[in-house]
């Protein structure tokens, strides 16, 4: 406990010395009494500067939390968004000695494992530092080694972020709408993940798997044998930044070429897998030799269900097609809820964003403003979103940005159409998607079939009990035919949607074009299918229209 005490000193220390001592009095009126005292002369810096700056200096795990508060421009106002984003955990690397432990305890003495090793780390940040080495087979690899004490110094700042969400709770009511300690919870669940160097190994193998339909899209191959807890050993990948225009240049590639592929790539992973690289600054993203990109350091993923995936696309097509109740319905998808009084204000300011974003043209920096725009709205009337949204935003964005940065002439709005609509006619018109029907056709006539003798049981339940409904015989008799009526055309209705389904899934199957297939045995089984659904649902119609 003796340590806890000492590290709660050490970030009262720290907050006072950058000019936020009230905190701690108002806040943590336990450490205010260990003797902090508040700074004689006020920080000629911005609150947001001072703020960005104490938390470098409190160290990795208030850094991170830093770095995923930047992604909320839905609680946070533009000033400090700008100086989180700048939030670095560069450090000085440890001595060699120091990792060596964690090295030899998953790769046992360093000569039998490897032909050679470069003792000076070529990367260093607040949780790990990088090391090149060479296999005994000659395979060039890079070794993640994290830093003893790491896990233990995280451990004991959740628990204090988790008492300091918890206090300014009861200390300021006004702030549970945006739930402060569901915030620590969603971080301390992304942190430990990062912590687990297996974790981000299985992340960069499902990405790899994820993106084989991309050719020039490279992930490092992880080597499990030499790999753990606290030790990742990869592929070395080589190559330049990808905002390193000069030297992409050198290579003898243009940089316009990269955003097809830039663009195509997360695309598919947030919007087809839902499964996506969370964290695509330049430093992440690498332009080797021959053209390829390659995403390195995937311990920070964003996972989305199939479901959220549509939402995500309808957002996404509302915003490009301004039209803002498609928005406005996306948001409601996600959970949004948006105060009745507050609606149609919220409305008129959402269309006038999105009309300024549809007007800007090629100007794809002020793209990235507007869209940035929409959470600060939200903030304005106190609407909370999710975390996956705001990921979502971010990266978006920040693949913007990039792509502007390799071409000026990237129009976001005119690349992203195909693209959508693309992966529109994935979901609702592949055979997975005929398949979901066909099984939600069959569930619902599963149910029509039961509800005559569900209604019936409930009938005579109600009838043999102490509460007694007396019905005059007509009524019944009246209800039990339009019940087997309503059963009949329901019948019709699944008979005739599983000869279209079973015919479109063979249409689907089919390896020549139907053109051609139609002349076949297969194919005209397949046509007469559509024929008799065609029929069957003619029938049904005018059976409905003579029994009315």
């Amino acid at each position: 406990m003796s340590h806890l005490l000492k590290r709660y000193r050490q970030i009262g220390g720290i907050l006072v010395k950058y000019g936020f001592g009230i905190v701690i009095h108002e806040v943590f009126p336990p450490i205010a009494r260990l003797g902090l005292r508040r700074p004689i002369k006020a920080d000629s810096h911005s609150t947001a500067r001072r703020v960005r700056l104490a938390l470098e200096e409190l160290g990795p795990t208030f850094i991170k939390f830093g770095q995923i508060m930047s992604l909320r421009r839905d609680l946070l106002p533009p000033a400090f968004i700008e100086e989180l984003t700048l939030l670095t955990d560069s450090v000085a690397p440890l001595p060699f000695e120091t990792v060596r432990p964690v090295i030899e305890e998953y790769c046992g003495p360093i000569p039998d494992a490897f032909s050679s090793f470069d003792e000076t780390p070529f990367a260093a940040a607040s949780l790990a530092q990088v090391h090149r080495a060479v296999l005994k087979n000659g395979k060039e690899v890079a070794l993640k080694v994290q830093r003893p004490g790491i896990p233990k110094l995280i451990e004991d700042d959740i628990a204090i972020l988790e008492s300091l969400a918890h206090r300014v709770e009861r200390r300021y009511p006004e702030y549970q709408i945006y739930n402060p300690a569901g915030l620590v919870r969603e971080f301390a669940i992304q942190i430990r993940r990062e912590l687990d160097f297996n974790q981000e190994g299985k992340n960069a193998e499902e990405l790899y798997w994820n993106m084989r339909e991309f050719p020039d899209i490279v992930l490092p191959r992880v080597y499990w044998r030499y790999s753990g807890s606290r030790l990742l050993t990869m592929d070395l990948i080589k190559g330049v930044r990808i905002d390193d225009l000069e030297g992409i240049r050198a290579c003898g590639i243009f940089p316009g070429d990269l955003t097809e592929l830039t663009l195509g790539a997360y695309l598919k992973q947030i919007f087809r897998d839902g499964f996506f690289h969370a964290d695509p600054h330049t430093g992440n993203l690498l332009v080797t030799p021959r053209g390829q990109l390659a995403f390195i350091d995937c311990g920070m993923v964003g996972i989305m269900r199939p479901e959220r995936q549509e939402v995500f696309v309808r957002l996404l097509l509302g915003i490009v097609d301004v039209d803002v109740e498609a928005v406005i319905d996306a948001y409601r998808g996600l959970g949004i809820i948006i105060h009745e009084e507050d609606e149609e204000a919220f409305k008129d300011e959402t269309y006038a964003i999105l009309q300024g974003y549809q007007h800007f043209g090629l100007e794809q920096f002020e793209v990235a403003n507007v869209m940035a725009q929409i959470p600060e709205v939200m903030r304005r009337y106190h609407i909370v979103v999710p975390l996956s949204m705001m990921q979502i935003m971010k990266v978006i964005m920040m693949m913007i940005d990039i792509n502007v940065h390799l071409d000026p002439s990237f129009n976001f709005t005119d690349r992203v159409r195909p693209y959508l609509t693309e992966i529109v006619h994935h979901r609702y018109l592949s055979a997975e998607a005929v398949k979901r029907a066909s099984k939600s056709a069959i569930d619902i006539g599963e149910s029509a079939m039961e509800l005559p003798q569900t209604l019936n049981a409930a009938i005579k339940k109600l009838s043999s009990g102490p509460l007694r409904i007396d019905f005059a015989t007509d009524d019944v008799q009246d209800l039990g035919a339009s019940i087997r009526f309503s059963a009949s055309v329901l019948l019709i209705g699944m008979v005739s949607s599983a000869f279209l389904i079973g015919s479109s899934l063979v249409v689907l199957s089919m390896d020549q074009p139907m053109a051609l297939g139609i002349c076949s045995t297969i194919g005209k089984f397949t046509l007469g299918g559509y024929v008799f659904a065609i029929a069957i649902g003619i029938v049904a119609i005018i059976y409905v229209v003579r029994r009315h």
